[in-house]
């Protein structure tokens, strides 16, 4: 008796427990490329009264099925899903709650947690071999009950792979990876083996899903800190000050990191800010040995224009860049000066930025700032906008433009618990359209409360103390299994990277004004990252445009 109701539907549905599977449109093919990654969802529902139905055996089927992995999609408890000041654009919902986001590999030996009359999701991604044919396949899902082998459901979606490949992510994107909250919440010690295996295993994580950029440190990032406060020193430099008062430094922990990002596929590096947040009047904590001991030699205490720092950036820089250069990478780093800095600072800023740019000429220095009249001071020369306030610099065609969001306001694309999945996707859409080089977020793995005051759980506690809507300040989970666990959010923007891969190919196919064409369709004629299709539907109607195009 088939009393396990199952639907495959879109990796796009975020379904909660108390809807009904029968609501939502059923997936019945999809269509991709030979190098493209498969996901989509399967909800199910066990409708008996039988009390002994509790958990089912979940067996992949058909074609696919041995390239196909299953995972459970968790509800997480928000009790923010949204900034009160700051309502505007789609949301599913907008009240505390429980919220599907997490992506938990299957337990209970395989089996999946079936209560009566509630709605689950499992979440199938399929990686394909490099030879398989173009063609059409098959896939599926069964669940049954051990109990009562009678009561058991299926479901099946086709799968239409093309003769054709995505190109190459040519988009930088970085979200902020912070290897103190890797160890604070596996209680274990900084850069000890556990650690470097745990970093490894969210590194990998980043890079699976399009984020080519690591943040490194190679002094404690000092972001979202209190005033006077300091994260737990995460430093992968050893710097010794030697007896005629010069530094020396080591830079064994670096070469293992660069040697680890390097089998993980990561591309580009980012160095921590030279300077403080929202002002740059201090230098960040970096550790000194000194007479054999360690001391916090610079920091809060440290003024940004002190001479003795500015001694230590002179003889960092050129030495950091210098083992970079070992690896033919120095060309691939990013640096900056501070975070979210404003025009009352501008002459300040200005300063901090030539102390350091004397060593960094013909590399890319790149900060988040949104007043185009600090741009256009000549500030900086690589800003990166926020979304909400990006168009001045769009209009104006500032080169090598890049852009972020946080905390967003107005209708932006973002990545929040409340917002639905195709909001977070259409981000690819806006940048490839607005040529944006690089995008940036904050919070990768932050697992930390407002300026970082305490640590939180972020199974328990989505935003943060209340600093942030659910979903700003982390893509990944922390696994019991010691490895990154994701989320539907994560997997939505490594969906919106690859919808400017496929961008790209319409576009080597029949040029970049046909490709700009194309995103217009079904549109009202307006395409920002302020107002942009509110249609759940564009997005993968503009896939198989593209590839109705490219099957041709």
């Amino acid at each position: 008796m088939e009393n396990i109701k199952m639907r495959v539907v879109s990796s796009l549905e975020k379904c909660f427990h108390d809807e009904r599977i029968e609501t939502r449109e059923p997936l019945r093919e999809i269509t991709v490329l030979k190098n493209e990654r498969i996901t989509f969802q399967i909800l199910y529902c066990c409708d008996t009264q039988e009390k002994r139905i509790r958990q089912g055996k979940v067996t992949l089927l058909g074609d696919l099925a041995k390239y196909a992995t299953v995972r459970n999609v968790v509800h997480i408890p928000s009790m923010q899903p949204m900034n009160q000041n700051m309502q505007e654009g789609a949301y599913l919902r907008r009240e505390p709650g429980m919220y599907p986001d997490l992506l938990r590999p299957l337990h209970y030996r395989g089996e999946t947690m079936m209560p009566r009359g509630r709605a689950r999701a499992l979440w199938v991604e399929i990686e394909l071999p490099e030879d398989i044919a173009a063609g059409e396949y098959t896939v599926g899902a069964s669940i049954y009950s051990d109990f009562e082998p009678e009561h058991y459901g299926e479901t099946f979606v086709k799968i239409r792979v093309l003769d054709a490949y995505l190109p190459k992510q040519t988009l930088i994107h970085t979200e902020w990876f912070y290897t103190d909250c890797i160890a604070q919440y596996y209680h274990t010690r900084v850069f000890s083996e556990r650690h470097w295996r745990l970093i490894e295993s969210f590194v990998k994580t980043a890079t699976k899903n399009g984020i080519n950029m690591i943040l490194t440190p190679v002094f404690t990032p000092e972001l979202d800190t209190y005033i006077g406060g300091e994260r737990l020193t995460t430093q992968l430099v050893d710097i010794e000050l030697d007896e005629k008062g010069d530094f020396r430094f080591g830079f064994d922990k670096l070469d293992r990191w660069i040697e680890m990002c390097q089998r993980c596929g990561v591309e580009y590096y980012e160095i921590p800010h030279f300077f403080t947040q929202w002002g740059a009047k201090n230098a960040p904590k970096i550790i000194v040995k000194v007479k054999g001991k360690n001391k916090k030699y610079f920091g809060w205490h440290t003024d940004a224009m002190g001479e003795e720092y500015e001694k230590f950036l002179s003889q960092f820089i050129p030495a950091l860049l210098a083992e970079f250069k070992k690896y033919g990478l120095d060309k691939k780093c990013f640096f900056h000066v501070s975070d979210e800095p404003s025009l009352s600072v501008l002459e300040h800023y200005k300063r901090c930025k030539e102390l350091i740019g004397r060593y960094l000429e013909g590399y890319p220095i790149i900060d988040a700032l949104s007043d185009y009249a600090f741009y256009e001071s000549g500030a900086l020369e690589k800003p990166v906008p926020a979304t909400k306030s990006i168009q001045p610099f769009i209009d104006n065609k500032v080169p090598g433009l890049w852009a972020y969001y946080c905390q967003s306001g107005f209708s932006v694309s973002d990545r929040f618990f409340s917002m639905p999945l195709w909001r977070t996707r259409m981000l690819g859409v806006q940048l490839y359209l607005y040529n944006i080089e690089g995008f940036l977020h904050w919070g990768y793995n932050f697992y930390n409360n407002r300026k970082s005051y305490d640590v939180i759980n972020p199974f328990l506690d989505s935003t943060g103390e209340y600093f942030v809507a659910s979903g700003d300040t982390y893509l990944v989970y922390p696994g019991d299994d010691e490895s990154a666990w994701e989320s539907l959010r994560l997997n939505a923007l490594r969906e919106a990277m690859d919808d400017i891969r496929a961008l790209r190919l319409y576009e080597e196919k029949f040029g970049r004004e046909a490709a700009e064409k194309l995103i217009f369709e079904d549109t009202d004629g307006r395409m920002t990252f302020l107002e942009y299709p509110q249609n759940p539907d564009y997005l993968p109607n503009l896939r198989k445009k593209i590839y109705a195009a490219i099957e041709k």
